[in-house]
């Protein structure tokens, strides 16, 4: 993708550039006592991670948790990919902003809010379009 000038909103590491984006999931955290678990909502990165500790090293994928939620975010993967394929046109850039929305079932969703660095593209109106809908 060409979204080099396009950046997501993480929950706690601040801004991570759209291209770098490969693969996006949700997943549990675990239960603990007192402590009911919460759905994080990832994107993977295109770089690898290492930690240790005395049993040795490992070497995996990087995730950066974009938001939490009571519910699994079902939808939330699918629309991001949408967004991100219709803001992949030149001269688009700006921010992606993730925020949980409450439904009147209880159940929760995730909306991707785009704001613009500069001038409305269309991708950008196409976008502004489909969230009114």
């Amino acid at each position: 993708m060409g979204l080099n000038k396009v950046w997501i909103r993480t929950l706690s590491d601040g801004l991570l550039r759209a291209d770098q984006v490969i693969g996006l999931t949700a997943h549990a955290t675990p239960s603990i006592p007192g402590k009911s678990p919460r759905w994080l909502f990832d994107a993977t990165v295109a770089v690898p991670a290492g930690s240790g500790n005395t049993s040795g090293w490992d070497v995996g994928i990087l995730h950066r948790t974009l938001i939490q939620t009571p519910v699994e975010p079902v939808e939330a993967p699918d629309e991001l990919a949408r967004l991100l394929a219709r803001l992949d046109e030149p001269g688009t850039a700006g921010i992606i902003e993730p925020m949980a929305d409450r439904i009147a079932d209880g159940a929760g969703r995730i909306r991707f809010h785009f704001s613009s660095f500069g001038d409305s593209t269309a991708a950008e109106q196409e976008h502004e379009a489909a969230s009114r809908r």
